[in-house]
């Protein structure tokens, strides 16, 4: 099988659809089962076999360096793009052509900074030796497609079409969406135009093929979510720890929780559902958190109830609150006795006091 010796991380989003969580971090940096979501991302790519990656960066870039250094750590060779400006996904591929080493015809691997995905990554570079195509596509099937660009290809898996995101029944002509993985053929990189905005989905693409260029598609339809919103990101953080969503950087055993090293955890406290509790982090006597993500420093007092929500880092939730897929930001305050429901964004440093929302008589 052959092997892309090198790959480009797209990390450069602001993550807007992710506030409060992106307001202080990136989102590949926010922490999913323990660890930044980009960990998983780069574990994954080093089992693949490749050994450089670049890192497009942007929004808050400041922070990657720090924490993945060169990348030896990983036993990976990292550098890192800073775009002053945002070019979308296909100006940053463009923007970071000079620090690749591929040949013309040699293959590039590309990632979008925010799938989680059980995609095999060999396999799609495999497709792409093997078809001759000047770029190949991960698809995924999806049972609703409304919301992504669609992408139908022929028998030999060839595309034929993109096709923006459809609005009418008679629309969807297939359930295959770009999944955001690809290979490039480094040519095709040094082709893109250079120092403006351009994406790949609606540029790069549909001019290649209308150019009669060879886009070949692989369906695998593995584990495939966008992390996109905060729902999302907590499910993805909660199925790495149940070992639904493959990767080889979650810190500890795969099962119902995962409590890292320096958290305390009441005795009679229930977690489940692939609950994380950070480091520093405490739940209280007779609280349950199922399918949740506790950060950093974050403090869930007694009889506390939380249900697939997202706790920020030195958060605290009062006792007795009871919280269902709520995203709370750093370091705000949920007084005791509150009642929080699906879709609730508590902005980082806010305070709510006790009793303050309820869906439900206080007595």
């Amino acid at each position: 099988m052959t092997q892309a010796q090198e790959a480009i991380l797209l990390v450069g989003g602001k993550g807007t659809r992710l506030r409060p969580l992106t307001v202080n971090t990136p989102k590949p940096m926010v922490p999913a089962a323990g660890v930044p979501f980009l960990t998983h991302q780069l574990a994954r790519a080093r089992a693949a076999g490749v050994e450089h990656i670049v890192l497009a960066t942007s929004y808050l870039a400041e922070v990657f360096e720090p924490y993945f250094g060169d990348g030896s750590s990983m036993g990976l060779e990292l550098e890192y793009v800073t775009e002053v400006e945002p070019l979308g996904t296909g100006g940053a591929i463009r923007n970071v052509a000079s620090r690749l080493r591929s040949g013309p015809d040699e293959p590039v691997l590309i990632f979008n900074g925010d799938i989680l995905t059980g995609l095999d990554i060999r396999a799609l570079v495999d497709t792409h030796q093997r078809s001759g195509a000047e770029v190949s596509l991960h698809l995924t099937r999806v049972a609703d497609p409304r919301a992504f660009g669609l992408v139908p290809t022929d028998e030999q898996g060839r595309v034929t079409a993109f096709l923006e995101k459809p609005q009418t029944p008679e629309e969807i002509v297939t359930d295959q969406i770009n999944a955001g993985a690809y290979v490039f053929r480094r040519s095709v990189i040094d082709s893109i135009p250079a120092g403006r905005p351009v994406s790949v989905e609606r540029e790069t693409f549909p001019e290649l093929l209308s150019s009669g260029a060879h886009l070949q598609g692989m369906v695998d339809s593995t584990y495939w979510l966008d992390l996109g919103t905060p729902q999302a990101f907590v499910r993805g953080s909660a199925d790495l720890v149940l070992g639904r969503a493959p990767s080889p950087a979650v810190p500890g055993r795969h099962g119902d929780r995962l409590v890292l090293p320096t958290a305390t955890v009441a005795p009679d406290a229930k977690l489940t559902d692939g609950t994380v509790v950070g480091e520093g982090a405490s739940v209280g006597e007779g609280a349950r958190v199922s399918g949740s993500t506790v950060l950093d420093g974050a403090v869930i007092e007694p009889g506390a109830v939380i249900t697939d929500s997202l706790i920020g880092a030195r958060a605290r939730v009062g006792a007795r609150s009871v919280l269902s897929g709520a995203v709370v930001g750093d370091d705000a305050v949920i007084g005791a006795d509150n009642e929080l429901r699906e879709g609730v964004r508590v902005w980082c440093d806010a305070t709510l006091p006790a009793g303050s929302i309820r869906f439900s008589s206080d007595q």
